[in-house]
């Protein structure tokens, strides 16, 4: 839980910049929001893969008792084929 309060803290600093580039025209303020943007999405990506991680983790004990395999996909119907050409 400590990453979402680390996010939430990035998101609050950058309103200043927000506010200095789109109210202002201040464009260092502008390289600030792209500077911090960047490190959100870092930050995102981070956390979706903790979070796919413990997912998986908590979820493969049970994974193999619980679930049957999943079905297999029917083969997708072959191409028609084009009509031949008419000849002259």
């Amino acid at each position: 839980m400590s990453n979402f309060g680390q996010l939430k803290d990035l998101v609050m600093s950058l309103e200043g910049d927000f506010e200095k580039f789109y109210d202002k025209g201040n464009s260092a303020a502008g390289t600030r929001v792209r500077k911090g943007m960047q490190e959100l999405k870092n930050m995102a990506q981070t956390i979706r893969t903790e979070v796919q991680n413990a997912k998986n983790t908590a979820a493969a004990p049970a994974a193999g008792a619980a679930k049957a395999a999943p079905a297999a996909k029917k083969a997708a119907p072959a191409a028609k084929k084009a009509a031949p050409a008419k000849k002259k």
